[in-house]
């Protein structure tokens, strides 16, 4: 994997490419999502609890109460697992941003490099005086001696 997990793509060379600020991103909306489901699938809780039982007492209404009463409660938590679902996609994504940083750094470690603290993804370059590998940045074209993927400043999170 040319680059890195988190390195630049160079075209279809078929490089898989993980951007550990934008999986945070992406997990963040999952989360929101998750709870807006959670919430309108308590909002359709009450709505329901408030009709009653909008069917009569008589041999139809019986039946339809029958079988009404056990399907509402299967899409009513199956609607709950759902939304449990989303939010845990976004819970997911974030491990997988955390884990593609930590192997990053463990992987930069053996070229030398160390982790730069408080920057998912980021590592310091031994030997080049304020240098930061920033993940996804290539390097300076044209100055020589620049290492690829080393800028002097770290970007801000690029996240949705």
């Amino acid at each position: 994997m040319a680059g890195g997990s988190t390195g630049a793509s160079g075209g279809a060379g078929g490089e898989f490419v993980l951007k550990p600020w934008a999986l945070h991103g992406e997990g963040r909306e999952f989360e929101k999502l998750g709870g807006e489901l959670t919430k309108a699938v308590a909002a359709l809780e009450q709505g329901l609890a408030a009709l009653g039982a909008p069917w009569g007492a008589d041999q139809p209404g019986s039946g339809f109460a029958t079988v009404y009463g056990q399907a509402r409660g299967e899409l009513v938590g199956g609607l709950r697992g759902l939304a449990g679902r989303v939010a845990g996609v976004g819970a997911g994504l974030h491990t997988m941003a955390a884990r593609t940083a930590d192997a990053d750094s463990a992987a930069a470690g053996g070229f030398g490099a160390t982790a730069v603290p408080g920057i998912s993804g980021a590592t310091a370059v031994s030997g080049v005086s304020g240098a930061t590998a920033v993940p996804g940045v290539a390097g300076v074209p044209g100055v020589p001696g620049a290492t690829p993927g080393v800028v002097p400043a770290v970007p801000k999170d690029m996240s949705v």
